[in-house]
C-alpha cells in the first residue's frame, strides 16, 4: 500500500469547502487501496516517508510550500505542485514568456522595466495595447497587484507603486469578458472545465469592492459543452509550463480565446469538479500508480 501525504495549513481548512474538497482527495486515495494523511508545516519532516505529495496549500518560492515540493523532489517523490512549475507560475514574465515561446495565444503584452518607465513609454504602451490595459505586478495570484488602467497618467502612478515590489511589470491588453473559462491540466491532458462567472462590480474573478471581497462564481462545465478551440488551447498552455496540474484562464477574444494565466496549485473546492467526479483519482494514479 502507497502513502500520499496531502500537505495543508490552517488556511488550507479556513471553509467547510476546502476541508470537504480535502476529504474527498482522502477518501479517493484510500478507496483506491492507498493510505492518506494531511501534513501540516509542523510534521514537514514526514514528507520523504511518502510515496507522493500533494500540495494543498498556497504555493510560492517565498513560502513553506516551496520547502515541502523541494523536499519531495530530493527524495524522488512524485509532487504536485513541483518546484518548476511553483517558480515558473509565481512569475508571470516568467510564464507569459514560456506560453509566448509555445506559440500559446495571449493577449498582446509587454514587460517593462523599471528603467523604461518614462511618460513617452507609457504612451507608447497604449498605442501597441490600445485603452483600456491591464497592469500586472508579476508575483500577483487571487488577482491581487492586477488594475486596469484608461490612460498613461494612471498607468505610470500604478507602474510606480509596482516597481517597490518588482523590477518588471506586466502590460497587458484588456479582453472583455462576463466569464473566465478554467481548463484543468494533468500531466498535458485535459482534466477538467469550468466558468469563473466575473462579479458585476469588477472585471477580476476576485476583487475589494467598497470594503468587501467579491468572489466569482462557479459553473462546472461538462466535457461536450466546451468549445473544442478552449480546450486544446487550455492544453497547449499546459504543456507549455511543465507536467503537473494547472488551472489555465482563458477568455474568448475578439480574435479568439487566449491565455489569460496558468495557475500552478488550481483550487478545487468550489464546485470546479462537479461535472468531473474522477478528478481525485486521476490526481492519486498520477502521484502513486505512474
Amino acid at each position: 500500500m502507497s502513502r500520499l501525504g496531502i500537505f495543508v495549513d490552517r488556511k488550507t481548512l479556513s471553509s467547510a469547502e476546502q476541508l470537504n474538497a480535502l476529504i474527498r482527495c482522502r477518501d479517493a486515495a484510500e478507496e483506491m487501496g492507498h493510505g492518506a494523511e494531511f501534513i501540516f508545516p509542523v510534521d514537514i519532516r514526514k514528507i520523504p516517508q511518502m510515496d507522493g505529495l500533494f500540495i494543498r496549500a498556497r504555493t510560492d518560492p517565498m513560502n513553506v510550500t516551496f520547502v515541502a515540493s523541494r523536499m519531495a523532489a530530493f527524495a524522488e517523490i512524485p509532487v504536485i505542485d513541483d518546484p518548476a512549475s511553483i517558480q515558473i507560475c509565481s512569475d508571470k514574465v516568467n510564464m507569459y514568456s514560456r506560453l509566448m515561446k509555445a506559440g500559446v495565444e495571449i493577449p498582446r503584452t509587454l514587460f517593462i522595466s523599471h528603467r523604461d518607465l518614462t511618460p513617452a513609454r507609457a504612451r507608447e504602451v497604449f498605442e501597441k495595447l490600445g485603452s483600456p490595459l491591464v497592469v500586472k505586478e508579476p508575483s500577483t495570484s487571487f488577482s491581487l497587484r492586477v488594475e486596469k488602467v484608461q490612460e498613461p497618467a494612471e498607468f505610470l502612478q500604478v507602474a510606480r507603486r509596482y516597481f517597490k515590489m518588482s523590477d518588471w511589470i506586466v502590460a497587458q491588453e484588456y479582453v472583455e469578458s462576463t466569464y473566465d473559462w478554467r481548463v484543468g491540466v494533468l500531466g498535458g491532458r485535459f482534466l477538467y472545465a469550468c466558468k469563473y462567472i466575473i462579479p458585476s462590480q469588477t472585471f477580476k474573478i476576485q476583487a475589494s469592492v467598497n470594503g468587501h471581497v467579491v468572489y466569482c462564481g462557479v459553473e462546472s462545465v461538462s466535457p461536450e459543452m466546451i468549445p473544442p478551440e478552449v480546450r486544446d488551447l487550455g492544453v497547449r498552455a499546459g504543456r507549455a509550463i511543465g507536467k503537473g496540474l494547472y488551472g489555465v484562464d482563458i477568455k474568448e477574444g475578439k480574435c479568439g480565446p487566449c491565455v489569460i494565466e496558468v495557475n500552478d496549485n488550481p483550487s478545487l473546492e468550489s464546485g470546479e469538479d462537479n461535472a468531473y467526479p474522477h478528478v481525485y483519482r486521476e490526481i492519486v494514479h498520477t502521484l502513486l500508480e505512474t
